[in-house]
């Protein structure tokens, strides 16, 4: 059996694109869905430390509550999709359930990179307000992770222009079907 747990960031819920329709290709993999929603996040987040981490408490104590029926040990396959913040949560779940998981890391802040590794690919926008290119570049590159930059594009990967966006939407999870299947063929 196989799960995937999606991981939203502080205003990217779930069924916005990149975690949306990384959810209908695990779904149409065979993956269970479990969406771990929470929210109750205070304001003007971004540049405060202090906000931030009791965003990340915040989130972490919901997603534990969310996750607390899940019996990992019934799954052979565990993929976890995150996005921002979510990224951390991930992190820190894997390393509290002391789970070996796959992941699909969207737009990471630096936080995420505090936790045990775990192996996954990793997309960020280079011009990203909320985390620093050139620190994902080296963290990416410490822990052997494949960092795929989208030029210009903000914490949402977008720019601005639809169409280009649309194609960078296509591309990205046109890497997250292969990154998928790679672990089917695997098998």
């Amino acid at each position: 059996m196989k799960l995937a747990v999606v991981f939203p960031g502080i205003g990217y819920h779930v069924d916005k694109p990149l975690l949306y329709y990384s959810k209908k290709i695990a779904q149409s993999k065979g993956y269970q869905v479990v969406d771990v929603p929470y929210g109750g996040f205070p304001a003007n987040v971004k540049g405060s430390r202090e906000k931030m981490e009791a965003c990340f408490a915040s989130a972490l104590a919901q997603t534990e509550e969310r996750l607390r029926e899940v019996d990992f040990s019934q799954y052979d396959e565990i993929l976890f999709l995150s996005k921002s913040i979510g990224t951390a949560i991930a992190c820190a779940c894997g390393q509290r359930y002391k789970l070996r998981t796959r992941n699909v890391y969207f737009t990471p802040v630096a936080e995420t990179f505090l936790f045990q590794e775990q192996p996954g690919i990793v997309f960020h926008g280079t011009s990203d307000s909320w985390a620093d290119t050139a620190v994902i570049q080296a963290e990416c590159e410490k822990r052997g992770l494949p960092l795929y930059l989208v030029s210009d594009a903000d914490h949402s990967l977008e720019t601005g222009d639809v169409l280009s966006d649309l194609s960078t939407l296509r591309r990205v999870m046109e890497t997250v079907e292969r990154y998928i299947t790679e672990q089917e063929e695997s098998e």
